[in-house]
């Protein structure tokens, strides 16, 4: 056997490996991240927030559906669901039978473009390229998931501003459609929060910097996405290699800052399209975050070293 031959062979099996552990492993490696950011307003007590989206589940999708509903166990203070639930025309079962012991819990949800329509087979190089181009798949029963979500007490935050008390905190939430598919009408809540909430939270499930932009200028303390998957395919020493959106891949999964005061967290998500069901160094995931008050304006003018900054994912 020649050099060639056994470099071919060699590419082969390791890239064999490589789709075999993607495929096979790590899309069901399941991941609980935990951030802490300071964003509440001083003197506020900390809360717990669980960070759920892209689940992309299908009726058979067990496993995915009892590590979902074990997060319950994590009593957190609210739940907020950024989209992308359903991959299936009869998943809303499996939807809310994986949610279920957490609609116990003040919820919060937006939706994305996977709850409105099914997937489709794509070519992956469509990926690496920008597009206004959408192919939709068969139209998903979203209505019947929403009405689920608020029976049991979940606030749907679609262009609406939503004000609840959680462990003693005033939340001034408010969310968008999906602006991957350009349903965001951000002028339909504008503004400022009224009064002087303890947090004051966004939603939206593609993390647009046209829809950043305006939740920043209107004084949001922490804005949460989805959408991008982390990247779903990421190489040691370079992260993301796309992000399906238009921030740039640095972003694509953790807490980042957008602007002076505004903080970021994109959720990388628990699921996958069923025609593209591989994650490499990207496992499926939920975020657990613990959000502080903002450091006050004495403590913020001083120096402050880089181990004692935010945890940033």
């Amino acid at each position: 056997m020649n050099s060639w031959a056994r470099v071919a062979i060699g590419a082969t099996t390791t890239g064999a490996a490589t789709v075999a552990y993607a495929a096979g492993v790590e899309r069901r490696r399941w991941t609980l991240r935990e951030v802490t950011l300071p964003v509440l307003a001083e003197g506020a007590r900390p809360l717990r927030v669980l960070h759920v989206s892209d689940l992309h589940i299908t009726p058979r999708q067990h496993s995915k559906q009892r590590w979902v509903a074990e997060l319950a166990a994590l009593e957190p203070d609210l739940v907020v669901n950024t989209g992308d639930n359903l991959a299936h025309p009869r998943a809303v079962p499996a939807a809310v039978a994986a949610l279920g012991p957490l609609l116990d819990r003040p919820g919060l949800f937006v939706f994305g473009s996977n709850d409105y329509f099914g997937p489709t087979p794509k070519n992956p190089a469509r990926y690496l390229v920008k597009s206004k181009r959408r192919i939709h798949g068969e139209p998903l029963p979203w209505r019947d998931l929403r009405a689920a979500l608020i029976e049991r007490g979940w606030d749907d935050a679609t262009h609406s501003r939503v004000q609840l008390t959680v462990s003693g905190v005033h939340v001034s939430a408010a969310g968008v459609d999906d602006p991957h598919l350009g349903l965001d009408r951000y002028g339909r809540i504008a503004g400022r929060p009224d009064g002087e909430p303890g947090l004051r939270l966004g939603l939206t499930h593609s993390p647009e910097p046209r829809v950043l932009d305006r939740f920043a200028a209107d004084g949001y303390d922490l804005v949460m996405a989805g959408h991008t998957h982390g990247g779903q395919l990421r190489l040691p020493g370079v992260g993301a290699i796309v992000t399906n959106c238009g921030i740039d891949r640095s972003r694509a999964r953790g807490a980042s800052r957008w602007g002076a005061h505004t903080w970021l967290h994109v959720s990388a998500g628990l699921g996958t399209s069923p025609f593209a069901p591989v994650r490499f160094f990207c496992p499926p995931e939920a975020s657990l975050l613990t959000l502080v008050p903002r450091p006050s304006v004495a403590a913020a003018a001083r120096p402050t070293p880089a181990s004692a900054a935010a945890d940033v994912g």
